[in-house]
């Protein structure tokens, strides 16, 4: 898949599909390359662009509200995910966490519940060209635990209402120095999972609003958008001995 880009618009596509809009109509050659400039049948251009992350998280069919990409960017500073590492994901939702994990070359097993909802994140995985290295599966964690502690993960992800619960099971599914990150909407399920990993044996347990504001600039001066405050939710992140 490419992106068809003219100013704010963009247009995914396969090579050989057609665009059709109000700018004219263009087939996108079998051969194309990111970096192409694609001409409609009116003589109006589009820039052809590989699809990046955050491009992905724009076009990808939702089931609901997706994690941001700037909190993404936090769970892999914050643990170092990288090539290689082996992900335990629950609450799959949309699937933009295990997408962008996919896509450094980290090994995602996401569970998600609902299974319409597990049917779009697979498709999104073959959109994002991850689904050799994320297995999205339906069903609930909690009833998987015992089987998956003897795979030994490097981190474990989770986005659901029952994160408290899995979270005390960390020890037997994180290999030593893994981290379990759980992200919250509300103070109080971060608190109950900061909570919970303290009492499994966790360490250097840590909890943080994500927050990011856009900068204004005009002639009258400098600061942050007025619009909104910029809160996503809360990340709490801990780490096995």
């Amino acid at each position: 898949m490419i992106l068809l880009v003219r100013g704010d618009r963009e247009y995914l596509r396969a090579p050989g599909e057609e665009l059709q809009t109000d700018l004219g109509v263009l087939t996108v050659p079998e051969d194309v390359e990111p970096g192409q400039r694609l001409e409609t049948h009116l003589g109006e251009e589009f820039v052809v662009r590989e699809p990046r992350g955050p491009d992905l998280f724009e076009h990808f069919e939702r089931t609901g509200a997706p994690m941001m990409p700037r909190d993404i960017g936090l769970v892999v500073g914050f643990t170092g995910a990288a090539a290689g590492d082996r992900v335990l994901d629950a609450g799959t939702g949309t699937g933009v966490l295990a997408a962008y994990l996919g896509r450094i070359d980290a090994e995602v097993v996401t569970y998600e519940q609902d299974s319409a909802f597990a049917e779009v994140a697979r498709e999104n995985m073959h959109l994002a060209e991850v689904e050799d290295t994320v297995d999205v599966r339906t069903g609930d964690v909690r009833d998987e635990l015992d089987e998956l502690a003897s795979e030994a993960f490097d981190l474990l992800t989770l986005d659901t209402e029952d994160a408290p619960e899995v979270v005390r099971h960390a020890p037997d599914l994180l290999v030593s120095g893994g981290f379990a990150v759980v992200y919250s909407p509300f103070v109080e399920g971060s608190r109950a999972a900061a909570e919970a990993a303290r009492e499994a044996g966790l360490t250097d347990v840590t909890t943080h609003e994500t927050i990011q504001r856009e900068m204004q600039f005009d002639e009258r001066g400098s600061r942050p958008d007025t619009r909104g405050v910029g809160h996503t939710g809360f990340l709490t992140v801990a780490r096995w001995e």
